[in-house]
């Protein structure tokens, strides 16, 4: 079992940034990621990172997102530049129980979820 806080939503600008972190209860190896749903939508992926390997990024948010993790903290992190207001959403953290995933930006591959952290971009 895995148990996920995130923190560090809030209110910003378009052209602003923030940066999202997540503690895990304890560390894994397998995948995780962050997702995202804005109301109405569905979740959808926005980056991985597996235990080793590359990062993985959906193309809305490839070049301003940077996923990273720091192992000894149990922590991920997701840094946001250049906010833009269809960025607005939840924001969760979630943990894969697999080493290996097919689709890394699958909401369905992660097991373990957060709470979430609110994201709203103003224009």
């Amino acid at each position: 079992q895995v148990q996920l806080v995130e923190s560090g939503g809030g209110s910003v600008e378009a052209g602003g940034s923030l940066r999202l972190s997540c503690v895990a209860s304890t560390f894994t190896y397998a995948w995780m990621g962050w997702f995202r749903q804005a109301p109405g939508k569905e979740r959808e992926g926005v980056a991985a990172v597996p235990g080793y390997g590359n990062t993985t990024y959906a193309d809305s948010v490839k070049g301003r997102f940077a996923i990273s993790k720091d192992s000894g903290k149990n922590s991920l992190y997701l840094e946001m530049n250049s906010l833009k207001p269809e960025d607005s959403a939840m924001y969760y953290c979630a943990a894969a129980a697999a080493l290996l995933l097919s689709n890394p930006l699958d909401p369905q591959a992660y097991r373990y979820w957060g709470q979430g952290t609110q994201v709203t971009v103003s224009s």
